[in-house]
């Protein structure tokens, strides 16, 4: 039993409260028991579950398999700054970012990171989704 000391109008109450079973409670008011019948929510309860990262691929050894996209000459990429997960990408295929627009946004330690384009450009090819794992290095986005 959890117990609860109340100072109500001056007066000391000793409240102890034991098993609840369905909506039925068990408790003590100043060593006199009760049996509280609690009050059922009707209205239903949203559980929102926010996108999991994904495991990286391993090969046969158990390494970690990390592709690089391949980058044109000239091509510009921005990485990711940390290891974390992407929580969104701001950007579409052929978007003109400027060096300060956000393309990306990663989360990392439980904050949530703003990614930069870093320069301008055309965006040629997003190589990351929401809810990916990436590691510090990362090319998230290819800029032409």
């Amino acid at each position: 039993m959890k117990e609860y000391k109340y100072r109500i109008n001056g007066n000391l109450y000793t409240v102890k409260i034991g098993d609840i079973d369905n909506n039925l409670a068990k408790v003590e008011v100043n060593g006199v028991p009760y049996k509280v019948e609690l009050q059922k929510t009707e209205k239903p309860v949203n559980i929102v579950t926010a996108p999991r990262p994904s495991a990286a691929p391993r090969t046969e050894s158990g390494a970690k398999v990390i592709n690089k996209p391949k980058v044109k000459a000239g091509g510009y990429t921005v990485e990711a700054p940390l290891p974390g997960v992407v929580i969104s990408v701001n950007v579409k295929v052929g978007d003109t970012v400027r060096s300060s627009d956000s393309v990306a946004v990663l989360e990392a330690m439980k904050m949530e990171n703003a990614i930069h384009a870093g320069q301008d450009g055309k965006v040629a090819a997003i190589n990351v989704n929401a809810g990916d794992s990436v590691l510090q290095g990362t090319a998230l986005i290819t800029l032409e």
